[in-house]
């Protein structure tokens, strides 16, 4: 489990991780990733019925103080004010996540493919 936050400006989401997290090290070596965001747990609602996305996309490590790192910052204290001391920790990093396209189930039996297009209207303000 890994808080994110969108980064309209750059349209990707935006991870902030400690290079110790054995997901950290997987990005670094493999850049394709998968994210699953679900709803919450629903008491007496199984949780197979739970509406969620499947994120498909590419990790980048952003480079401190770069504008890329300053748009992500931005992007992730925004909705994380109380993680902004995280973010001079030197072994914590931001990834750009760019994504190429999600799988979204709405509910049991329920499922659809979102293309980037779709993906990317989600991720740009209107």
């Amino acid at each position: 489990m890994v808080p994110f936050a969108i980064d309209a400006e750059a349209t990707c989401l935006v991870i902030h991780v400690s290079q110790l997290a054995a997901h950290t090290g997987n990005m670094l070596v493999t850049k394709k990733v998968s994210l699953m965001v679900m709803q919450a747990e629903v008491p007496g609602e199984p949780v197979h019925a739970l509406a969620r996305v499947s994120l498909e996309g590419t990790a980048n490590r952003l480079t401190p103080e770069s504008s890329p790192w300053l748009s992500a910052r931005a992007a992730y204290l925004a909705r994380f004010p109380d993680a902004e001391p995280m973010t001079q920790l030197g072994d914590f990093s931001f990834f750009a996540i760019h994504l190429s396209g999600a799988r979204q189930i709405a509910g049991f039996g329920t499922a659809r493919s979102l293309d980037l297009d779709e993906v990317r209207q989600v991720l740009t303000p209107h």
